[in-house]
């Protein structure tokens, strides 16, 4: 947290003082990216893809070549269970009250009868999905704001990260923080569903950085649209915001 309140506050500056090109074609592309930190996000974006190389993706490999696949099905339920309750608040604050309703089914029977979530017994009904206060504020209408590499985290902007962290105080498993043995808890959730989707796109991501002609540029443009999807709930985008070029 202090790594990224200090890169907010680096970033808040730096945003005050980056100069905007005074040419209109220069001015078009740069309104267009919304990046005015682009040099210290490339350098972040850098200093990530090293830890991702020599720590994450290894650690991914082991995992995926010593937990047998029903293993990782399992654990990733596991992890979406946890999600369930900040999603549940997401939803009831989008207004969305049937899929409010789905997530706390689910959250009750995969927590009960699906022994902690590891096991999926109402995946057949409907379609699982995640909420976070990012997607929330999104579905209000709020801007995204410039657009941020986060260390350790990754592609963001100045409005998923208050997301993040609103997301903290809907989180009942936050609350129950009472001794210092409960931080391997959020650090193990954590760490762990860093390496379980890190297994998950092994193939994809790698092949996409190994093609990429500015794999920067490519994981700004992917975050973006995955998040404007992500805010849809999946519907097409309204025609205005296809882009015919």
């Amino acid at each position: 947290m202090i790594v990224r309140l200090f890169f907010l506050g680096a970033a808040a500056f730096l945003t005050a003082c980056a100069s905007v090109p005074t040419d209109p074609v220069a001015r078009a592309a740069y309104d267009e990216a919304n990046d005015p930190l682009e040099p210290l996000n490339r350098a972040v974006f850098a200093f990530n893809m090293e830890v991702d190389r020599y720590v994450l993706e290894p650690v991914a490999r082991g995992y995926r070549n010593t937990v047998p696949t029903g293993g990782r099905v399992a654990i990733r339920n596991f992890l979406h269970n946890l999600r369930a309750p900040v999603t549940f608040a997401n939803d009831l604050l989008q207004g969305e009250v049937r899929r409010a309703a789905e997530t706390s089914w689910d959250f009750v029977f995969n927590s009960t009868i699906g022994i902690l979530g590891f096991f999926d017994v109402t995946g057949d009904d409907w379609e699982p999905h995640e909420e976070d206060l990012g997607q929330t504020l999104g579905a209000w209408g709020v801007k995204e704001g410039p657009y941020l590499v986060l260390p350790f985290h990754g592609p963001t902007n100045v409005r998923d990260t208050a997301g993040m962290f609103g997301d903290r105080t809907l989180d009942p498993f936050e609350h129950g923080i009472d001794n210092p043995e409960d931080t391997w808890f959020f650090t193990g959730r954590t760490v762990g569903g860093a390496v379980e989707a890190r297994e998950r796109t092994l193939d994809e991501f790698n092949d996409l950085r190994r093609t990429s002609l500015d794999f920067y540029v490519t994981a700004r443009s992917l975050y973006r649209q995955a998040r404007d999807n992500q805010i849809r709930n999946g519907a097409p985008a309204p025609f205005g915001d296809f882009n015919f070029e």
